[in-house]
């Protein structure tokens, strides 16, 4: 199975992906398309997300069973550790205080 999620997304893009997958939710597609297929709209995702972002998990063979990929301005992005993928986002800096 892979879902896909869309934030902030042009339009078009989810009207798109509706040919493939069911909107589940606003901007949240599941569907089983073929490897070809999800490579394909990859591509278009990416190439088309701008300043919005792109989340897609999909099959693969590892322990966890499935891999995720993140285009666009990222929140979040994948991080592998020792063999876990997990989300992680960027720390904003903050300056400090002064008392």
């Amino acid at each position: 199975m892979t879902v896909i999620i869309l934030i902030a997304a042009p339009e078009g893009l989810r009207g798109h992906l509706t040919r493939w997958m069911v909107e589940v939710s606003a901007g949240v597609f599941v569907g089983t398309p073929s490897r070809r297929v999800r490579e394909r709209l990859w591509e278009l995702l990416s190439d088309r997300i701008r300043d919005g972002q792109a989340v897609m998990t999909e099959p693969a063979d590892n322990e966890q069973g499935w891999t995720v990929r993140t285009a666009g301005h990222d929140r979040w992005y994948p991080v592998d550790y020792d063999g876990l993928v997990l989300s992680a986002r960027l720390r904003r800096h903050t300056p400090p205080t002064t008392p």
